[in-house]
């Protein structure tokens, strides 16, 4: 499968989908959901796939959170619209597999990233892991 946010390869048997955009510390936006919810399908589907490992490029980051960039482009309807879009057709549809989902967590899981890691069943987190939920603190 080709992605343009994405990098997914199959390696005895278990899928490894990368988010590779090391350059905004793999954060989420409209793209990334969209194509995690494509490979997410894909190892539903694929009978070749028993398990997958989803991970971050680069050391900094497994995902830091929402793409700010992208959502302040936002009316609150739109926004809203996305983040319910990241919960049903990624994080539930992780958390409800029946093919185990490992969360390979490098450097940075905040925010939306925090609940990618936690929809997984299983966190291997890096001794450089770092997890918290930064949104709280906004108004």
């Amino acid at each position: 499968m080709q992605f343009e946010t994405l990098l997914f390869a199959i390696e005895n048997g278990t899928a490894i989908i990368t988010i590779n955009r090391p350059d905004k510390l793999n954060a989420l936006n409209a793209t990334v959901i969209s194509e995690l919810s494509k490979a997410i399908d894909e190892v539903y589907q694929n009978s070749a796939i028993q398990s997958a490992i989803i991970t971050g490029s680069g050391a900094k980051s497994f995902v830091a959170g929402a793409d700010i960039s992208e959502f302040i482009q936002l009316n609150a309807a739109e926004g809203e619209a996305l983040a319910r879009k990241g919960q049903t057709e990624v994080f539930d549809k992780i958390a409800a597999s029946g093919k185990p989902i490992i969360a390979a967590v490098n450097g940075f899981a905040l925010g939306g990233g925090c609940e990618l890691a936690m929809a997984c069943h299983f966190i291997i987190a890096a001794s450089t892991a770092k997890f918290g939920q930064p949104e709280v603190n906004l108004g």
